[in-house]
């Protein structure tokens, strides 16, 4: 595993570029939509850009938490000379009216779409080389993607390193919920993990396990985000920050265990949003809602030395 040198990352001499050298323009594939982010020139590499869980929207955004996060990835590269496409998920913003049942929802079909979008991206004209970049539970999305399509390199921002089960009971843990709560979810997810239904649910996780979502979660569990990539063959780079409170630098050190030749990119001050916010769990989530609050200064410098092959 090679290390980014986070000191060397921020004093890069990259290109730069203002605002007004690059143009977005609206594109669909059916009834997916998504925004290509294009520099001026002709620029040769590409990445699309996938969201993460829940229903987040191209920009990084769900309702009621504002924060333009991915749509600011996609601006930042373009200052750096690079394209981008960035989508809205199959049910969310314009692509609401692509939504399938819930009960009808699998893992695999986010793969799938992705897959799809990268075959759009690869027939824009002098477009050479495209890379996929995933967010959080995109990055698991990007990981099995990579491994179906021809992409020149995978980007891992903020991505789980363990199975669902395992982050979710994580995350139940540092939200607080009670001990018995957690044992009911862990029993639910291994009958999931199984294959199987569960038909008992308590109130308190009837919206992490309501039967509708059942069959998605069946489909989510059985995956390692480990195991996957370390099936992929393209050029990796894994980032993290170091105040996210969802994922943690040692999920980020799992998966680069896969992978002994990737890149690994601590982010210090950056959160689950990729916004620069203290460790402290509730001023930290209050950063969830601040669309104008900026990147972290090195984010951009990193991603796009790594996709320029510097």
């Amino acid at each position: 595993m090679k290390w980014i040198s986070l000191c060397a990352a921020a004093a890069l001499s990259l290109p730069t570029a203002d605002a007004s050298a690059w143009s977005e323009r609206g594109v669909a594939l059916g009834e997916l939509h998504g925004t290509i982010t294009l520099p001026e020139g002709k620029p040769s590499t590409a990445v699309l850009i996938l969201p993460g869980s829940g229903p987040v929207d191209r920009n990084g955004n769900i309702p009621g938490m504002p924060n333009n996060s991915l749509k600011m990835v996609a601006t930042g590269l373009a200052d750096q000379g690079i394209a981008s496409l960035r989508i809205d998920k199959r049910g969310v913003a314009e692509s609401r009216a692509a939504a399938p049942r819930e009960e009808d929802l699998r893992f695999d079909t986010y793969v799938e779409d992705a897959v799809r979008w990268i075959g759009l991206l690869r027939s824009q004209d002098g477009i050479s080389s495209v890379a996929v970049l995933g967010h959080s539970e995109g990055a698991l999305v990007a990981t099995l993607a990579a491994q179906r399509a021809d992409v020149s390199a995978l980007v891992l921002i903020a991505g789980p390193g363990v199975p669902f089960a395992e982050l979710l009971d994580r995350q139940l843990a540092k939200a607080g919920t009670p001990e018995a709560l957690r044992a009911a979810s862990r029993t639910i997810s291994a009958k999931l993990q199984r294959g199987e239904g569960a038909e008992t649910v308590p109130p308190e996780l009837f919206a992490l396990y309501r039967p509708s979502v059942q069959p998605y979660l069946i489909s989510l569990l059985r995956l390692d985000p480990v195991a996957e990539l370390a099936k992929a063959r393209c050029r990796v780079l894994i980032v993290q920050g170091s105040t996210d409170v969802q994922i943690e630098t040692a999920d980020a050190e799992r998966l680069a265990k896969a992978r002994p030749d990737a890149k690994m990119a601590i982010i210090e001050g950056m959160n689950h949003v990729l916004k620069d916010a203290p460790p402290d769990r509730a001023a930290n989530l209050k950063t969830y809602a601040e669309p104008d609050r900026p990147l972290p200064a090195r984010l951009i410098p990193v991603i796009a030395e790594f996709l320029s092959g510097r």
